[in-house]
């Protein structure tokens, strides 16, 4: 349990049928969030919390995926030829940001299963989850957070917002208790999927971040595919709560979630409004349209 968080597993295999029909032949990871695709942000994510290697687990028609995190030879003696220094810096930084591995998860099985074919990679340490859907604006990386209650807790870690209202129906929700010394964790006694607004447990929702022990794929491996033939991470989680301490945490920060279409335009005007080359000229263009 006392093994450092070196590795973060990105499940990428998804189909993206919520972005047809850009996502027909694009990955949808592949989406651009002003300039940067969406799993970008991910890596770079976790590349700030001290994370040394990246895991994507990747399917057909991802190779888009790959070669963007690879040395495009021609892209960047293009660019060395005709002077453009900055894009030639920006261009050979993605290709050198991390250690990058890819298994090719065959079928769209469920995150559960995505996350357990990373098992062999990943080997007996704990390690993070991210899902390249939720983009999460943070001075410290939301990772980082999480890492930092892991190993003070030495216990799984899941990323939870507060959500009010029937909202909370959307998501899975933590059942247990606050914390008594801390109250960004939240002590997870079970959980529910996406209960109905009277039966929720808590206002406590997951989202896509996970710090996770490699109990989980023991576990995982035991768990029977579920409805619609999907093996799903909670389920292993559940198991772990039989094992160790789980915690549910409040991250500081704020999540879009990109794999929607009104998701993605919020987090486009709000992360082109914060950028010192677009920010200023975009805001006064918003100010003259008829809202």
């Amino acid at each position: 349990m006392s093994k450092r968080v070196r590795t973060a597993v990105f499940p990428a295999g998804g189909l993206g049928t919520r972005f047809l029909p850009a996502t027909k032949v694009i990955p949808k990871e592949m989406l651009a969030l002003v300039d940067k695709p969406i799993i970008q942000y991910g890596v770079e994510e976790a590349i700030a919390s001290g994370i040394e290697h990246i895991i994507f687990i990747t399917g057909r028609g991802k190779g888009a995926m790959e070669d963007h995190f690879d040395i495009s030879y021609e892209l960047d003696a293009t660019l060395e030829r005709k002077g453009k220094k900055e894009l030639l810096e920006i261009s050979r930084k993605i290709s050198s940001l991390a250690r990058i591995s890819y298994v090719r998860q065959k079928e769209p099985l469920g995150l559960g299963h995505a996350v357990l074919c990373a098992k062999e990679l990943v080997g007996d340490e704990p390690f993070a989850v991210i899902l390249p859907d939720d983009v999460i604006d943070a001075t410290v990386p939301c990772i980082k957070q999480m890492i930092d209650v892991y190993e003070e807790r030495q216990g799984s870690v899941l990323a939870t917002m507060t959500i009010e209202g029937p909202g909370i129906s959307a998501y899975g929700v933590l059942a247990g208790s606050q914390d008594s010394s801390n109250n960004r964790i939240y002590n997870c006694t079970g959980m529910v999927e996406k209960p109905k607004f009277e039966e929720a447990p808590s206002k406590q929702a997951i989202i896509g971040r996970y710090v996770l022990t490699p109990k989980v794929f023991e576990l995982l491996e035991k768990t029977g595919f579920g409805a619609g033939g999907e093996l799903q991470l909670t389920d292993g989680i559940l198991g772990l709560l039989s094992h160790e301490k789980v915690y549910g945490y409040t991250f500081e920060g704020k999540r879009f979630d990109a794999g929607d279409k009104f998701g993605m335009l919020q987090a486009t005007v709000e992360f082109a409004l914060n950028r010192a080359d677009l920010g200023p000229k975009f805001r006064e263009y918003l100010k003259t349209l008829s809202l």
